[in-house]
């Protein structure tokens, strides 16, 4: 018999899937507070959340029978992934269920703010009839910009695509040849930002996404563009959408996420007559609760019973007897993926995989699955995981090519990663030190000592002297510590590369300040 407790509400159909199975006990206590969750977990063997549990390191520690964390819906911020990782406890998601939901509640939006709907509908209600007050535009040949053609990205461009709108995409991660058969034309973010009429957005929330769209970037925009935002808060700078909407850069926008949640009652958005509000309602359809509630019963049902594991968040491979041998590989397998992706510019096209040494004697597919993942996760973050990494490589046309070596290398297991992209190629070679952490060892064709851990600055430079004395003092003066660093050139006074390990992130003020020190050719800020 496996308990299983459900500690945020779930439909109805999502709960029967797990009532009607014989050998599950289920037990649906919401509401729970943190120490209350602590006390009782220990008694479960699968756990079924939403957004409101939050499963803390304390929690996880005190689950002794735990083995799966399911979470009904795409984000994983409410749950300590490390912890659970650290336990053995696999950690699902179902990044899918609310994808037709927010699509729609995106081209609810444009619609909304192209013929100013609901302010209509407020004025009717006051018993007013201001028809020359709310003249709309059409969307018939309108350009629309979407930055992350991702699952839901796609679903809204094939809605645009239907009322007649042309559609440029960026994503990094996406082959011209899939955007052709989307229908959609790919190009720079540059590109949107000066060709569309409407922008909306649909990446994840990251490092690189944080206002992505800001003062520059409204700067680059027609004058008149609409904003539409049902993504995540931060990937637009509110400050500044204020200051463009106030002086007639933006016509209007459309907002259904924000920095900071709920929206305070002060706040400039409800001020203004140009923007339409709604309180996160991107996923709230009854069909999309359905959708999640089901799938995420249907995950843990499967995981419990042995019938496979499906959108594991930080579970690589199934038999235990592989896990132990592959578990240190599959760690650094991901550390490079992550790292190498953070290093390519342009759009990726493939990623070529070399295994040497040892390695080659197992099933190498969980590390394959742990690469890729890590490749994609810097762009798709909560939407990729390891059982769908390489199935999502491909659906954006990425070739995905694996390969053997047994020729004797410099080291005796070697991952060797080579990312393609429209600009460039990059390669990056990763093995394990004596005590099994991970290491990075090549750069190219530069020899490094890394630790693929924390936050890291990356930086190409010419090999003259003084660069470290004026890097040390920049970042010491904004009390950055600097852990560890690697360099190596590729002869006396020529180009170089210096990694940087520190303690604390760089902002980009001072990321600014690093590319203005004499010698730096190029820098970028990395985060494992």
């Amino acid at each position: 018999m496996f308990k299983i407790l459900v500690s945020d509400p779930l439909s109805e159909e999502g709960l029967k899937i797990l009532k009607d199975v014989k050998e599950f006990h289920t037990d649906i206590k919401t509401g729970l507070a943190s120490e209350e969750l602590k006390k009782i977990i220990k008694d479960y063997d699968a756990l079924l959340v939403r957004s409101a549990t939050k499963v803390t390191g304390d929690i996880i520690k005190s689950a002794d029978k735990l083995k799966v964390i399911g979470r009904a819906g795409v984000g994983l911020d409410n749950v300590d992934l490390e912890a659970a990782t650290q336990k053995g406890i696999i950690v699902m998601n179902t990044p899918a269920g609310n994808t037709i939901s927010t699509a729609e509640h995106t081209m609810s939006m444009i619609l909304s703010l192209s013929r100013s709907i609901p302010q209509a509908n407020g004025s009717m209600k006051k018993g007013e009839w201001k028809r020359s007050k709310f003249m709309g535009v059409e969307l018939y040949n309108k350009t629309l910009g979407i930055v992350g053609l991702g699952r839901i990205g796609t679903e809204v461009t094939k809605r645009a695509l239907a009322f007649g709108m042309k559609v440029l995409a960026y994503d990094p991660f996406l082959s011209l040849e899939v955007a052709k058969n989307i229908g959609v034309e790919v190009v720079e973010l540059k590109e949107v930002f000066k060709r569309s009429d409407y922008i909306t957005v649909h990446t994840p929330l990251t490092n690189e996404t944080r206002h992505i769209i800001s003062d520059k970037e409204f700067s680059l925009m027609k004058k008149g563009v609409r904003i539409i935002n049902c993504a995540r808060g931060g990937i637009i700078d509110e400050l500044a959408l204020i200051a463009a909407l106030k002086d007639g850069r933006v016509a209007g926008a459309a907002l259904d996420v924000f920095e900071s949640e709920p929206l305070g009652a002060d706040s400039e958005f409800i001020k203004l007559d140009n923007v339409v509000l709604t309180p996160h309602l991107g996923a709230s359809t009854e069909e999309a609760q359905v959708n999640v509630a089901i799938e995420v019963a249907e995950i843990v049902r499967d995981a419990l019973l042995g019938r496979g594991i499906r959108n594991a968040a930080n579970y690589p491979c199934l038999e235990p007897e592989v896990c132990k041998i592959l578990e240190p590989y599959i760690n650094l397998a991901e550390k490079v993926g992550l790292f190498a992706s953070q290093l390519v510019e342009g759009r990726m096209s493939e990623i070529n995989i070399i295994y040497g040494g040892d390695l080659i004697k197992h099933d190498l597919t969980p590390l394959t699955l742990a690469l890729v993942k890590g490749v994609l996760t810097p762009i798709l973050q909560e939407t990729v995981n390891f059982i769908n990494a390489v199935s999502l490589a491909k659906d954006r046309g990425i070739k995905v090519n694996e390969a053997k070596s047994s020729r004797e290398d410099e080291f005796v297991n070697l991952i060797q990663l080579e990312i393609k992209t429209s600009s460039e190629t990059k390669k990056v070679a990763g093995t394990l030190s004596a005590n099994k952490q991970p290491r990075i060892v090549k750069i190219g064709d530069y020899y490094v000592e890394l630790s693929p851990v924390g936050e890291m600055i990356f930086i190409q430079n010419l090999d003259k002297p003084g660069l470290i004395g004026s890097l040390g003092s920049l970042l010491g003066k904004h009390k950055i510590n600097i852990a560890a660093m690697t360099f190596d050139r590729d002869k006396r006074g020529g180009k170089a590369i210096s990694v940087i390990n520190i303690d604390s992130a760089v902002t980009p003020q001072i990321m600014a300040k690093i590319k203005k020190l004499e010698n730096i050719v190029a820098v970028k800020s990395i985060r494992v």
